[in-house]
């Protein structure tokens, strides 16, 4: 498997992207919780979606917008969510965002990894979350 079809899986979780501002004040982890047990879904502008599911344990699973799994960890980092990539292939660095002062049915912009400006609405329910 050649090196871009390694980064491939990372880009996937990556689509799903978070706002570049933060709510002023609060913990991050408060802010964090509307997505834990939910669906992250990031809608692109051809009309294809991308998923990210977060648990409280620091699992994440996620489902790019052509279908492709991935999985890894996360956690706080300086008021960021990191996400690091361990399946299909395990990826040395982690991606960090600003964590969002969203809730659930309340969509934001934002631009995702490969530069798309992408509509990212938290989902009741983790519908698709298992592999």
């Amino acid at each position: 498997m050649n090196a871009v079809s390694r980064l491939c899986g990372l880009a996937l979780a990556l689509t799903v992207t978070f706002p570049a501002h933060a709510a002023e004040g609060g913990d991050a982890m408060s802010r964090l919780k509307p997505a834990l047990g939910n669906t992250i879904v990031s809608t692109h502008p051809d009309g294809r979606k991308a998923r990210l599911w977060l648990d409280a344990a620091g699992g994440y699973r996620a489902q790019g917008r052509a279908g492709e799994r991935s999985a890894g960890v996360w956690k706080i980092k300086d008021e960021k969510l990191c996400l690091s990539q361990r399946r299909p292939l395990p990826i040395p660095f982690s991606y960090c965002k600003a964590i969002p002062d969203e809730r659930v049915g309340k969509p934001w912009r934002d631009k995702a990894v490969n530069g798309d400006m992408v509509m990212n609405e938290i989902v009741r329910g983790a519908d698709g979350a298992s592999d």
